[in-house]
């Protein structure tokens, strides 16, 4: 079953809500199944700048993941830093295949995977910094 749930209402069970951005639709697909499959709700987007609107609609979104290159004009890193002081208790995984983990460009306690990895690695990296 594939549930993501609408960028403004609230989902109908108790499952938490990952933010989930990405502009590979393969990616994005693949990635929100292995979460769902997780026990999480997806709301899913391709660009930093959807991805912060969204958060302003959906205060029970309680953890983003994000990779660093997207579509728009602002990257992943970006992202992450304004989701952090958005909301500063957020878990964040940020995923790249092309960018190094930068500390500067990080958010505190935010946690960078590089690719080559699985689904079940974000799982992993995004459950150990969930409190939901």
């Amino acid at each position: 079953m594939h549930t993501v749930t609408n960028e403004t209402t609230s989902p109908e069970n108790d499952r938490p809500v990952i933010l989930l951005v990405e502009d590979e639709a393969l990616t994005i697909m693949d990635l929100g199944d292995v979460l769902e499959n997780g026990g999480y709700d997806t709301v899913q987007c391709a660009s930093a700048e959807r991805a912060l609107s969204i958060l302003q609609a959906r205060p029970d979104i309680c953890g983003l993941v994000t990779d660093v290159e997207l579509s728009g004009r602002t990257n992943g890193f970006d992202l992450a830093n304004s989701v952090a002081e958005a909301r500063p208790h957020l878990p964040i995984v940020i995923v790249s295949g092309r960018a190094a983990p930068d500390p500067d460009r990080m958010p505190a306690g935010a946690r960078f995977i590089a690719r080559p990895c699985s689904g079940e690695d974000i799982l992993d990296q995004l459950r150990s910094l969930l409190p939901c």
